[in-house]
């Protein structure tokens, strides 16, 4: 199974290492390679976030994220992002922006692709902050019987009784970025981040209103269940809002990789090679690993310490807007969330199965 669902993911990794070898030796195969390994590290939280959508969908569905949604995060994401931002922020057409971009500008140097991008960096924040935030508080606010970090998220399950809870405290943290960031951004911010706001309440309602189970046909719907082994996957408009979903999920996730990695090299085919090709496939393959092996389910913390990393996320996000945060502790806090839920699970899967033993099986053991 595990050869079976990564191993195209690192022949495409050799692939990558052998095309920027030959770019730019030895040194971009090295910057390469570390991008792959900074977009990996970023996202686990979200390969967990995506299996847990992901396994929501039918079969055809789930094709189509690996296929058209890996189109989408390479080229979309990590290739078309970034030069639409430095287009719209330098009012440059497409064609001289990736002039710029093939420029290699150091990314102090006032006019520079790279600098452009940093430029535009408290926008992007702002946008993806917010968009993430409100999908932990979310999370959070929702009423539900396992708690992982219940001193936490119980307290933070009853403010979610407070209608509109995740929007209010949303637009506070939100306003006290814009305050904080430089001089003359204040207005840009806000309006990003109440973009990314309105974006996150549009997907999740048009999710919720194209719902699995109300979209289809009963005979669609039993001809669905039966092509998933009798269990009821979402098809048509109800997947198809799901696929949104989650593309928009991803891009929120990937606006600290894209601005990161200008921090390693300008160089935009080596970002290309290194965040798209390595780490966006690898960050899909994990993603399906997690579903066809039921992780989420055997290990039930998983999705809580996910949405705790998203939460931390959010809020480096957010902070970056007007000060410098290393993209490595952005990683590191990610990485921790996830390992502490997955031992955490093996912990608890340990005292379930004792629990469930009978006295002569715990006097045989």
């Amino acid at each position: 199974m595990f050869l079976k669902t990564f191993g195209w993911s690192f022949g495409i990794t050799a692939v990558a290492l052998v095309v920027a070898f030959f770019y730019g030796g030895v040194e971009a195969l090295v910057l390469c390679a570390i991008l792959g390994v900074l977009e990996v590290s970023l996202s686990f939280d979200n390969a967990v976030v995506n299996a847990r959508i992901l396994e929501k969908m039918s079969a055809f569905w789930q094709k189509i994220f690996l296929t058209v949604g890996i189109l989408i995060a390479v080229l979309g994401m990590r290739i078309a992002f970034p030069l639409l931002i430095v287009g719209v922020t330098a009012n440059l057409n497409p064609l001289e922006a990736v002039q710029l971009a093939l420029e290699k500008g150091d990314i102090h140097t006032p006019g520079s692709y790279a600098y452009l991008l940093h430029d535009a960096h408290p926008l992007i924040a702002a946008f993806g902050g917010v968009f993430l935030l409100m999908l932990f508080l979310d999370f959070m606010f929702e009423e539900r019987e396992l708690h992982w970090l219940g001193f936490l998220e119980k307290p933070l399950a009853f403010i979610g009784r407070l209608q509109g809870a995740a929007m209010a405290i949303s637009l506070v943290i939100l306003v006290i970025a814009a305050v904080m960031v430089r001089p003359g951004k204040e207005v840009d911010v806000l309006i990003a981040g109440i973009l990314g706001m309105i974006t996150y309440l549009l997907v999740n309602g048009l999710g919720e209103l194209f719902n699995v189970d109300g979209d289809e046909s009963p005979e669609t719907a039993a001809v669905a269940k039966k092509a998933n082994n009798g269990v009821g996957k979402a098809v048509g408009k109800a997947a198809f809002m799901l696929f949104l979903y989650l593309e928009v999920i991803d891009a929120s996730f990937s606006f600290d990789g894209v601005i990161g990695a200008f921090a390693i090299t300008s160089d935009p085919i080596i970002i290309a090679l290194g965040l798209g090709l390595i780490g966006a496939i690898f960050v899909r393959s994990l993603t399906v690993f997690l579903v066809r092996e039921g992780t989420l389910d055997d290990y039930e913390y998983l999705d809580h310490g996910a949405h705790w990393a998203i939460g931390a996320l959010a809020i480096i996000l957010l902070l970056t807007i007007s000060i410098e945060v290393n993209e490595v502790i952005t990683g590191v806090i990610g990485v921790f969330f996830i390992g502490a839920a997955f031992l955490s699970s093996i912990a608890r899967n340990k005292r379930i199965t004792a629990a469930q033993k009978t006295p002569a099986d715990q006097l045989c053991s």
